[in-house]
């Protein structure tokens, strides 16, 4: 039987996941600088040994009111097709093994912005986790047009 693992994280109280080959790390950090006419996703840019990440709200992302910027935040940042991008979250779970037969479509009952994200769900104990499309949703424009 066929598993993938995934790094679980929460937004708004909703359980989500994002395949562990997808994960640079996992970190909290305080200090965002903003950028100016970028679209409204984006959190802001911050410096990690020397490299610049842009930090993605995916609360913004998912149609929920912007994340405060103030004091440390969750970030969980992502390799992407070029340069790094983190996801801004509310808090940080656990890395959860997960049989591919256990994978179902997204409920019909999920709609709105987080319906574009989503590519799929997992039943774990009591809840239900939403698997993340990356590329979606870390695309700032997606939100914007």
């Amino acid at each position: 039987m066929a598993s993938r693992q995934f790094a679980t994280f929460e937004v708004d109280g909703q359980l989500f996941g994002v395949e562990v080959h997808t994960v640079q790390e996992v970190l909290s950090y305080n200090e965002y600088t903003p950028v100016p006419l970028a679209p409204p996703a984006v959190g802001g840019l911050f410096n990690l040994r020397g490299q610049v990440i842009a930090a993605v709200d995916l609360r913004v992302q998912l149609g929920l009111a912007r994340q405060a910027l103030q004091g440390p935040v969750m970030n969980v940042i992502l390799r992407g097709d070029g340069e790094p991008v983190s996801l801004l979250v509310d808090k940080i779970g656990e890395v959860v093994d997960l049989d591919d037969e256990t994978f179902e479509p997204p409920p019909d009952t999920l709609s709105g912005p987080t319906r574009e994200l989503v590519v799929g769900t997992f039943k774990l104990d009591g809840r239900l986790m939403l698997a993340l499309d990356v590329n979606q949703a870390v695309d700032t424009y997606r939100a914007t047009i």
